[in-house]
């Protein structure tokens, strides 16, 4: 061996790709775990009900518009009916939400899912409808109209669990779908066709319990709207095209309220010309679930003729501490791990003028890795903070007796495990973070190298690579003289 430095160098070079490669194989595992997660959430939504969108109340009438067209003269003069069928929505003037969610776990196997019963009272006025009239776009047609209909869409039907509606303070009857060419799902009541003639104030108010998942939108459909939602789940996300205008998010649960006025929003407009309700807040890692709702969405409104997204806020019941999520995130930080872990072991080795085999570095790495592997099968039983303690103690201690061993020594075990546990420690506190995990871990990354470069200041690197020949070279001629002497014997 005529350079054993640079020998070593490529030694340690083959064993981090070994250990990458190992850590690809545990964020393998991760990626199916969380698969196997999202597969049980889907599971859920299938038997109970999936993210939930509400739009209306709103009123609409089924007309058709009716006239002769005659063609031709004389014997081939001849008469035909042509139709045109349109649907009148009156859609309210001040709409009032009054919300409570109460959440419940739903589990298939170790995995949990947040689901939500919502209750909710809603209040809709309109000053007139005259936007049920109809209107003739030729003098000689014919209008027929059937009965108006007062509605409330959800997105997932399956999830009602009871409703009540009154108009004016009169119970009226309710009734599954409805008969809306967009908005299907949900209900209705049948009103008598002289409200439509109405020239005074109409007020509906229903009472709705609604079971969903995820998440929930609502869809300002009100020329003023106020809603008010609250809820004991103590990490909201708010998204959609509207924040809360007030909002108090405790450890016991959360108020919002939302004040939007149609000068403000388009989704008057919207509903009317029959835009769906697009995913709002889905997570990212259930990619196949907003797929193919994206796919439905798009189907529908290339049907209907209607691109884009009706306007919409919603609330997402997110759960922040995703064990899966926090792995993976822990995994892109163990390439950092293995380099800072082999630098202090190569600092103990070059201060210490000891000599650590290549499978003494292979062996310390694929104790790192093994941390990554044990906190991903931990937190699926136990919290992730337990989880993550008895991961990280475990390899802490393993390492600091291997290293006692290796670098010669207790006084040199210790340090080197003190040394692991900071890493540890810095890792979780970068794992809680979320808008200031760069510039802590950039820090964090720059003092070490300022470490680094300060212990090592006085090296020679030069005559380290040289001594480093030199003891390789007397090192076989050693061998060599050994040889020979037990030939000769």
């Amino acid at each position: 061996m005529k350079f054993p430095f640079f020998n070593k160098l490529l030694s340690l070079f083959v064993v981090i790709v070994l250990l990458l490669f190992g850590l690809g194989m545990i964020e393998d595992v991760v990626r199916d775990r969380q698969r196997y997660r999202n597969e049980a959430e889907r599971s859920v939504v299938q038997s109970l009900a999936g993210a939930q969108s509400l739009v209306g109340p709103m009123m609409h009438r089924a007309c058709v518009e009716s006239w002769d067209q005659v063609s031709g003269s004389g014997k081939e003069r001849s008469v035909r009916e042509q139709r045109r069928e349109f649907i009148l929505t009156a859609l309210p003037d001040h709409l009032k939400l009054r919300t409570s969610a109460l959440m419940e776990e739903r589990a298939r196997g170790l995995h949990k899912v947040n689901a939500y019963t919502l209750k909710a009272q809603v209040t809709a006025d309109w000053r007139g409808l005259a936007a049920l009239q109809p209107e003739r776009t030729r003098k000689d047609s014919r209008l027929q109209c059937g009965s108006p209909i007062l509605m409330m869409a959800v997105s997932d039907a399956r999830g009602i669990r009871s409703a009540q509606v009154a108009v004016d303070g009169k119970g009226l009857e309710l009734k599954p779908g409805t008969f809306h060419p967009v908005y299907a799902r949900g209900l209705h009541a049948s009103l008598p066709a002289s409200i439509s003639d109405t020239k005074d104030e109409v007020r509906a108010a229903f009472d709705l319990e609604l079971v969903g998942t995820r998440s929930v939108s609502i869809v300002p459909t009100g020329n003023d709207n106020d809603v008010q939602m609250s809820s004991s789940w103590p990490h909201p996300s708010f998204a959609g095209r509207f924040l809360p205008s007030e909002r108090e998010v405790t450890d016991d649960g959360f108020t919002a309220q939302w004040r939007v006025s149609s000068l403000a929003t388009t989704a008057q407009q919207d509903v009317l010309a029959g835009r769906r309700v697009c995913p709002v807040g889905s997570p990212a890692d259930d990619y196949d679930t907003a797929t193919a709702y994206a796919a439905d969405v798009a189907t529908t409104q290339a049907e209907h003729g209607s691109p884009g997204c009706a306007d919409s806020f919603s609330v997402s019941f997110v759960d922040p501490v995703n064990p899966y999520s926090l792995s993976d995130r822990a995994i892109k930080y163990g390439v950092l791990f293995i380099a800072l872990t082999f630098v202090a072991v190569g600092l103990f080795e070059l201060m210490k003028k000891l000599r650590v085999h290549p499978v003494q570095y292979l062996l310390v790495g694929a104790a790192l890795c093994s941390f990554f592997l044990l906190l991903v099968s931990l937190s699926e039983h136990l919290s992730f903070g337990l989880s993550y303690a008895l991961a990280a103690s475990a390899c802490v201690l393993l390492l600091a007796y291997y290293a006692s061993h290796i670098l010669g020594g207790l006084r040199q075990g210790l340090p080197f495990g003190l040394g692991i546990a900071l890493l540890y420690g810095m890792l979780y506190v970068l794992l809680q973070l979320e808008q200031t995990a760069l510039v802590v871990g950039s820090i964090a990354l720059f003092l070490v190298l300022g470490t680094v470069m300060v212990l090592t200041r006085k090296v020679n690197w030069y005559e380290l690579a040289g001594r480093s020949q030199r003891n390789g070279n007397e090192q076989t001629n050693t061998n060599t003289n050994t040889n020979t002497q037990g030939a000769s014997a």
